[in-house]
């Protein structure tokens, strides 16, 4: 059997194939094949989000209604809502308690029900799931409406209480009860936050608890001395998010109190949302939205500042030592 072989390459064909390799071999290095891949997301960011935003900080310092051309008036919106706007005030003064009601209602929330779960029992994994589960519906339409009924007059909230003979109070159509609703409704929501605590809480060694053990430490001084220490950087992570996502909260406003009742859930996303839909006042709502940005950075910057004072990471530690 004669074997068969391959003709020997002349230098011609050697140079020619390592020329090509190079080539392609640049090609595939060069920028421009990245942008290629990313060009979908490059062209939604700079379509759907870049270019809004600047039309956004355009339309602040116009008198623009949708139905005509913007008319530029300058610092004419600004100077009204820190003027002669006492809806703003009163709506910022309802954001700002609702965020310091919910933010740290829901993360001792999700802190404690994280180290409840942080057991290695059998079917651990599908409370989990079930704990979880609330936060994934908890935005929607639906889930609101349910709230708004159990709250009611005649909900099911009212007839739990009325059975351990207390009397029960229409909570969503009470000022000083309709506020509270919705702060527990946040709350109800805080399986995001234990998700990340939970893994935590997992990376937090064994070996220090049980130190701390020998030396007599409580479960509480563990607690503060441990556990709350090696978490401060998840726990910041947590604040930044939650805080953020507290100053626009809108969806179960609307939905369930829409601002009422005399303006008590009267949230700061809904004024804003009034005044470029209800009125179509797209300028002035605009104004409202970059003031709100502006809030939101100065409180995300507050926490970052403090944080120096409160947050523990492993690595100074060990450099200190």
């Amino acid at each position: 059997m004669n074997a068969q072989h391959n003709p020997p390459l002349s230098a011609g064909n050697k140079q020619a194939r390592r020329s090509f390799r190079s080539k392609l071999k640049e090609r595939w290095e060069s920028p421009v094949a990245g942008y290629l891949f990313i060009s979908p997301w490059l062209i939604g960011f700079l379509v759907l989000t870049l270019w809004p935003m600047f039309l956004s900080v355009y339309y602040s310092f116009t008198d623009y209604s949708l139905l005509e051309a913007p008319n530029w008036v300058g610092m004419k919106n600004y100077s009204l809502i820190f003027g002669n706007d006492s809806v703003f005030a009163q709506s910022l003064k309802i954001t700002l308690l609702f965020v310091v009601l919910s933010v740290p209602l829901k993360l001792a929330s999700a802190l404690l029900v994280a180290m409840l779960l942080n057991k290695e029992i059998k079917g651990m994994g599908t409370y989990r799931l079930f704990i979880y589960f609330p936060s994934l519906i908890g935005t929607s339409i639906a889930v609101a409406i349910l709230w708004r009924n159990m709250f009611g007059a005649d909900g099911i909230v009212n007839r739990i209480i009325g059975f351990f003979g207390i009397k029960g109070v229409n909570w969503i159509n009470d000022p000083d009860t309709a506020l509270s609703t919705l702060v527990i409704l946040v709350v109800w929501q805080f399986g995001s936050s234990m998700v990340i605590f939970l893994a935590g809480l997992k990376q937090i060694s064994r070996d220090l608890y049980e130190a701390s053990s020998v030396d007599g430490a409580s479960k509480l001084k563990q607690f503060f001395a441990i556990t709350l220490p090696m978490l401060s950087p998840i726990l910041l992570f947590n604040v930044v998010l939650q805080t953020i996502n507290s100053f626009q909260m809108f969806t179960q406003a609307f939905v369930i109190t829409q601002g009422g009742p005399v303006n008590s859930t009267y949230m700061y996303a809904l004024y804003l949302y009034d005044r470029a839909f209800g009125r179509l006042q797209m300028g002035y709502a605009s104004s409202l939205a970059w003031i709100l940005l502006l809030i939101i950075g100065a409180a995300t910057a507050l926490i970052f500042l403090s944080s120096r004072y409160w947050v523990f990471y492993e690595h100074e530690r060990k450099g200190k030592a």
